[in-house]
């Protein structure tokens, strides 16, 4: 199970734990956004220090229509006790953790300032 928490902004943050090729870490918060389709997104400087393999583009629709072409890297991350390879959108914001990585699981938050989060394995 992973646990995280709800932000004085009212956004659910889970703190990841991402693997780049080389051997290097980073820990991430990311926002839990089940509008968000793909798996995880990070800033380009964030990809350039993980050293991360390039595998692509891929097209997305943003909340308010637009279509934008996304850069798609390789990482493995720490998932539930186990290490996942996913694909790692390249998007020049707060990262974010998308419905991709949430299959098969459930979420429960509490949606209160410095509530808790918890995404687990579905049984």
């Amino acid at each position: 199970m992973l646990t995280g928490h709800v932000d004085a902004q009212l956004q659910p943050i889970v703190r990841l734990t991402v693997r780049g090729p080389t051997g290097i870490t980073r820990q991430v918060d990311a926002l839990v956004d089940t509008g968000f389709a793909g798996s995880l997104t990070l800033p380009m400087s964030a990809i350039r220090v993980l050293a991360l393999q390039w595998d692509g583009r891929e097209i997305g629709i943003m909340a308010d229509g637009t279509v934008h072409s996304f850069e798609v890297f390789l990482a493995n991350l720490d998932w539930d006790g186990a290490i996942r390879t996913v694909s790692i959108f390249a998007a020049d914001s707060q990262p974010l953790l998308g419905t991709e990585l949430l299959a098969g699981h459930d979420l429960a938050i509490r949606m209160v300032i410095d509530g808790t989060m918890t995404i687990a394995a579905a049984p």
